[in-house]
Parts: C-alpha cells; structure tokens; sequence
C-alpha cells in the first residue's frame, strides 16, 4: 500500500473519529443536563430532544466526508493508484470538517447545555436557545463544504 493511500485513510478515519468524539461530548454534556430537567419534569422531553440532538451531527459531516474519500480513491472496489502527493492533498482536505467538527460540537454542547438550563426555567422559551446552537452549526456546516469542495478538486 502506497504511502499516499495511508494519508488518505488516516485523513477518513480522523475526519470520522474527532467530530465523532466531539458531538459525543457535546451530546453528553447535554443530554447530562436534559436528564436533571427530565427527573423534575418528564414532561418537557419533547422540548429538550432538539438541544440534546443538535450537537450530534459533527459526526454526520465528518462521516460524510469520509465515506466521500474512501469511494475516491476506491477502497469499497478496485482500488486506485494514490501518490504521495495526492494522499497528502486529500488528507489536507479532510482538516476543515475534521477541525471545526470537533470544536464545533463541543461548544455547540455548550450553548444547548445553556438552553436546557433555561427551558427548565422557561419552558416557553425553548425554541430560542435552538437558534443559538445553530449558529454554531453553522461553522460546522462550512467545515463540510470547504471539505467536499477541496475533495472535488482533487484529480486521481
């Protein structure tokens, strides 16, 4: 197996396991304090699911993107002849969802955890802190398409 082949795989595998471990912590993080609200109040599981959901989908993205590089250089087939220096740019380009992935979903974590907090307070106002995780999701969603876009480019 060429050298560039490995830094194609080790980008996959890094773009699917630190978003992964970020929406894992973001996700536990609130759904840790989901779990205190839900003890007093099971009735507002509805309201809380969003907030506890959204930070989960870093590991969605980096997915993607890993699948995307896996059918490109033709690991579920024949697989394709990869030099060093196409290795190197395909790894490259697995760093945007990679890195915002995994520092997005766990501040994303944050700002739900915040917006649990105050849905226990003010269940009314639930959907509002909703808003606020998706505007961290939006630095996560760049990160997917600066990825996709940097990968299309890339010619084996």
């Amino acid at each position: 197996m060429s050298a560039g082949l490995w830094l194609a795989i080790l980008g996959a595998g890094l773009a699917t396991f630190l978003p992964g471990l970020g929406s894992a912590i973001g996700v536990g993080m609130t759904a840790r304090a989901a779990a205190g609200v839900l003890s007093e109040d099971p009735d507002k599981f509805g309201r809380l699911f969003l907030l506890v959901a959204l930070p989960g989908t870093q590991g969605f993205y980096g997915f993607i993107v890993a699948l995307l590089v896996i059918i490109k250089v033709g690991l579920l087939g024949e697989v394709k002849p990869v030099d060093t220096i196409q290795g190197l740019q395909i790894f490259l380009s697995t760093i945007p969802v990679t890195m915002l992935g995994l520092f997005s979903a766990i501040h994303q974590g944050k700002v739900c955890t915040a917006g649990v907090e105050m849905a226990a307070k003010k269940p009314e106002s639930s959907m509002q802190p909703v808003i606020y995780g998706g505007l961290v999701e939006t630095y996560a969603v760049l990160g997917l398409l600066a990825s996709i876009f940097l990968l299309l480019g890339i010619q084996i």
